[in-house]
């Protein structure tokens, strides 16, 4: 961001001789100098000198020059109307808005016009529906750090974070010792922006996260637990460390901030979720990416392919923005899962009822945000009409649920607030197609107000009046080309032509002249005029009067929107999920039990894109706890381990799951090593971030969690990459016990596997005929016999003569080792005939017979070195 946006200096030397208007410009940059100010002048937000530089130059709209006592400077600017498109452009190139509105009719004012910032737009304080992802949250966080780490020890959490969407009213709030705990945490709510104290660090924020710091005074302890207290009550009741108090009351501190000139309190701010972090199962941003929950890795096609979007068929933005988080928190309490899939399994039984409560659910508007706007005194006439047409479908939706049993269903429809006073009080109101715009009236119905109406009478008579005036004039003239007409400087006049100015009656008088007429008005027409225009600017200023009244009755409903809104989501998750289970053939998983049985399983994504999909099982238990999957390239290892990796996520969102049944015993954490990849920016090497990885896991799993491991150790040297998959496996299975999956071309994992108790191998096996390699995608126990690199570097296209290169290459590598081994073998045989006689030569002949049938039957060129090896080493064992 440029570091000065106000005043260059020439300017502000002479700031004493500033026009009225720079004057108040300047000093709005001064009190805002983190943001860019946009200045309202009429219909455009203005920018001045450096400022409008960096507008012009970002936005690419015109720099103008502007003129006046202190010479000329750059200007450019922005129309209102279609203000909401330039400030997205200017919050991607990083900076914060502060919109500077006229807050007084310029008619009325004797100077210079008023002006305020009504509000400050930053990527993580967003409300405008222009600017939001639907399907989304938009968090802003705070993060507090209290004291050393040894004070904490003794004293309480360390860490604080809270995390607010600004737009719908979310605001959670946890804490904790651990550093990576609350970076795990930070990475599943993704915040837009963040602020932290001044001074601290930002490290555990994406380089996507906007980090400002904030106002030391808002962090205050005291300062903190007051502000908190002002909307939720008593702190230390509902929070749970002084880290926690500071998080919040700051955010708090923050979000008002941001509102500008209105009024402080955030009323539509009235509930705040505590949790803590191992109420659900982690997924650490490794985790989210590696399993392509919400995004794909790698932009191959398939816009939708992700668990997200293979189960996305909400149909309202509520319930969208809910699955999101269901699938981002996953449970862990079984009777929570159980409850959720009795509802989606009802649900599939009541194929009428869900098709009605889905196409129900689309006339619902996203009535969460639209509280928030209203709460915020932001919400137009059209707004509270969608709020009515979403309360409209609450008695339908209910009736529609009466007869379902399952507990969760039952507790929704208790939830399905229909609202009636104030979907009576909107209806009685506000027009049916009311004007945008709320100040210029056209907004509420006929019959709401006794006054209202009679003004309305008044302008509707005189206008009729007016109406026959102009054939009641022609008469009394006897002028047949005589108008009646208005415009805006002259308001209502009649206009007689050159021609017939002699006929005009003496009570006329002169309001215009033009070219080829004159324009008159009567005492008549000015009193008439003078009443329509009391009675119009009268009714517009008392329309805008009831129509704020409505809203303000509205927004004191907001905890009450606000849980019908929850409800409305949670319906429409449970019945998309029930949706996707029958119509893909889901079944629903047990959850309990000892371990994760899959039998049948599926990767969602992977089968909605492929003809067809070989379904396999996995069984891992307490005892039997570690596979080692071994097989080809291209064989389906990675895919086999995401799809138990996301059946388990699935399975504890509470959905049902793609495989012929389920047994899931609920996992605290997911973790995965999968795939390689480097970071670039941050300087390390695809190694290097391996490594990270894998430490992470090392020093965070537990024996309640699933781990998928891919290659480890592939980034370095096959020496030092085999040895580190070798400890990697030994420890996880010795001193974590965790549920695991570990895919390997090192096979000589496969014997680690054999000689540890908690430990089996699985594998991919594949049929070669001539060039072609068929991989069949079926998990079978035991360890592979074959790679098929080259097979399968011909496959993905590398150029024939590379391929046979390879061949030849690999041919000699094998048939080398063999003649090593030859040669070993006969100077062996040798020694021996010498040392022992004629007779032992004569056994060690006819054994040398033995084993020269025995490599007869060997087909070397397709073995591995480490199963040529491993051959030999058996031969000299028995031919010893």
């Amino acid at each position: 961001m440029d570091a000065a946006l106000g005043p260059p200096e020439k300017m502000a030397e002479h700031s004493d001789e500033l026009t009225p208007m720079m004057s108040q410009y300047f000093e709005l940059c001064s009190e805002y100098e983190e943001s860019l100010v946009l200045f309202q002048v009429g219909d455009f937000y203005e920018t001045f000198c450096e400022a409008a530089e960096t507008s012009a130059r970002l936005l690419e709209i015109a720099l103008t020059q502007r003129e006046d006592s202190t010479g000329t400077y750059p200007m450019a600017g922005i129309p209102i109307d279609n203000a909401e498109s330039y400030i997205e452009t200017l919050l991607d190139a990083g900076y914060r808005v502060a919109v500077a509105d006229q807050v007084q009719d310029p008619e009325e004012a004797t100077g210079v016009v008023e002006r305020a910032v009504t509000r400050i737009v930053t990527p993580g304080t967003l409300t405008e529906d222009e600017l939001l992802d639907t399907e989304d949250n938009n968090f802003v966080a705070c993060l507090t750090e209290d004291g050393t780490k040894a004070e904490q020890a003794a004293a309480g959490d360390r860490y604080g974070l809270a995390m607010l969407d600004v737009s719908t009213g979310d605001f959670y709030a946890t804490s904790t010792r651990r550093e990576t705990t609350i970076e795990d945490e930070i990475s599943r709510f993704a915040p837009a922006e963040a602020i932290v104290e001044p001074g601290a660090a930002a490290d555990q924020f994406g380089r996507e996260c906007m980090v400002t710091p904030y106002d030391a005074a808002a962090f205050d302890l005291d300062t903190a637990r007051e502000r908190v207290s002002d909307y939720f009550g008593s702190p230390d009741d509902l929070l749970a460390a002084p880290a926690e108090i500071r998080a919040t009351g700051a955010l708090l501190a923050y979000a008002e901030y941001t509102r500008g000139g209105e009024d402080d309190h955030l009323g539509y701010l009235n509930h705040l979720t505590r949790y803590e972090p191992r109420e659900y199962m982690l997924l650490d941003a490794v985790a989210l990416s590696s399993l392509e929950l919400f995004e794909r890795r790698n932009v191959r096609g398939h816009d939708d392919a992700t668990l997200l979007g293979v189960l996305d068929e909400t149909s309202c933005a509520l319930g969208s923005r809910k699955l999101k988080d269901w699938l981002r928190r996953p449970l862990l309490d079984p009777d929570r899962i159980e409850a959720r899939l009795d509802a989606v399994e009802e649900w599939t039984r009541n194929v009428q009822a869900r098709e009605e409560v889905s196409e129900q659910l689309r006339d619902v508007y996203d009535i969460e945000r639209l509280i928030a706007r209203i709460s915020r005194g932001r919400a137009n006439a059209r707004d509270l009409r969608s709020l009515k047409s979403t309360l409209e479908v609450v008695p339908e939706l209910k009736a529609e649920i009466a007869d379902l049993e399952s507990e969760k269903l039952s507790d929704l429809r208790e939830r399905l607030d229909e609202l009636a006073e104030i979907r009576d009080l909107v209806g009685a109101a506000i027009q049916e197609t009311p004007a945008r715009e709320i100040t210029e009236g056209g907004v509420i119905r006929e019959g709401y107000d006794d006054e209202l109406d009679d003004l309305r009478e008044t302008e509707r008579e005189g206008k009729q009046w007016i109406d026959s005036l102009e054939q009641q004039e022609c008469e009394r003239t006897g002028i047949d080309s005589l108008k009646v007409g208005h415009n805006s400087v002259h308001g209502y006049y009649i206009e007689v032509t050159n021609p017939n100015l002699d006929s005009v009656p003496d009570d006329y008088e002169r309001r215009q002249t033009l070219k080829n007429s004159e324009r008159f008005y009567t005492p008549e027409l000015k009193e008439r005029e003078d009443e329509i225009i009391r009675a119009e600017n009268r009714a517009d200023d008392l329309e805008h009067e009831l129509f704020r009244d409505v809203r303000s009755t509205v927004a004191a409903e907001s905890e009450r929107v606000q849980a019908l809104a929850d409800a409305l989501a949670e319906l429409d998750v449970l019945t998309a999920l029930a949706e996707v289970a029958a119509t893909h053939d889901y079944n629903r998983p047990e959850i309990g039990g000892n371990g994760i049985h899959i039998e049948g399983g599926r990767h969602p994504v992977v089968e909605r894109t492929e003809e067809s999909f070989v379904p396999n099982d996995v069984h891992l238990t307490d005892d039997s706890h570690f596979a080692v999957v071994t097989g080809p390239n291209m064989s389906g290892k990675s895919t086999y381990m995401r799809q138990v990796a996301l059946i388990t996520v699935l399975a504890q969102t509470g959905s049902f799951v793609p495989a012929s049944s389920a047994e899931i015993q609920p996992v605290d954490r997911i973790f995965t090593r999968v795939g390689a990849s480097d970071d670039i920016a941050g300087g390390r090497s695809t190694f290097m971030v391996e490594m990270t990885e894998l430490a992470a896991i090392l020093r965070s799993a537990t024996d309640r969690s699933l781990v998928l491991l891919d290659e480890v150790g592939r980034g370095t040297s096959t020496t030092d990459g085999l040895a580190i998959a070798r400890a990697v496996t030994e420890h996880v299975h010795d001193e974590i016990a965790a549920k695991t999956l570990f895919a390997t071309h090192h096979h000589e994992l496969t014997e680690t596997a054999d000689a540890l108790p908690g430990a089996f191998n699985l594998h991919f096996s594949a049929d070669q005929s001539s060039e072609q390699v068929v991989f069949d995608h079926d998990v079978r126990p035991g360890a592979a016999t074959a790679s098929y690199g080259v097979q399968v570097a011909r496959a993905a296209g590398v150029p024939n003569e590379v391929v046979e290169r390879s061949r030849e290459l690999l041919c000699e590598d094998v048939e080398g080792r063999d003649r090593e081994s030859d040669s070993e073998l006969v100077s062996a045989d040798g020694e021996s005939a010498r040392a022992n006689g004629g007779n032992e030569a004569s056994q060690n002949g006819a054994a040398s017979g033995e084993v020269a049938a025995r490599l007869e039957t060997i087909d070397v060129a397709t073995m591995t070195p480490l199963e040529a090896m491993n051959e030999l080493a058996e031969l000299k064992r028995e031919f010893e």
